[in-house]
């Protein structure tokens, strides 16, 4: 067992990025084993996010993600499976919803005076001319 209170720390953050790490290997590998027992749609698309969750929190390096999923596409394919291109038509967008205006509290607009801001003028900014080198001299021996 560490001594130092650092170590001891470290030990701890090990020990629960191990359980996080696993959990996540985990899920990856259900998701596969669902797809692989019933290929369609909505599995193919849950083992990818599963490997995607992975690749964002560091699990899996990008090129190892790229490969697994090319490769159950690969499978999906051969199974006939019609693959989603990630939107839903079937869905309807919800209505737009009203503007709601945010209650600023009394205490912020009285401290604020309306005069206290002073309008800025733009000036036109005149452009430098670009600074160019002298020539070096040339001296003769």
């Amino acid at each position: 067992m560490p001594i130092i209170k650092s170590a001891i720390k470290r030990a701890k953050q090990t020990i629960k990025r191990n359980a996080r790490n696993v959990g996540i290997k985990r899920d990856i590998k259900t998701a596969v084993k669902a797809f692989m027992d019933k290929p369609s749609a909505a599995t193919l698309s849950a083992a990818q996010s599963e490997i995607d969750t992975a690749v964002k929190k560091n699990l899996l390096k990008k090129n190892t993600a790229a490969r697994r999923k090319a490769n159950l596409s690969k499978i999906a394919k051969a199974a006939g499976v019609k693959l989603s291109t990630g939107k839903k038509a079937a869905v309807k967008a919800p209505a737009a919803k009203p503007a709601v205006a945010k209650a600023v509290p009394a205490k912020k607009v009285a401290a604020k005076p309306a005069a206290a801001k002073k309008p800025v003028a733009k000036t036109a900014t005149a452009k430098k001319p670009a600074t160019t080198k002298a020539p070096a001299k040339k001296t003769t021996k």
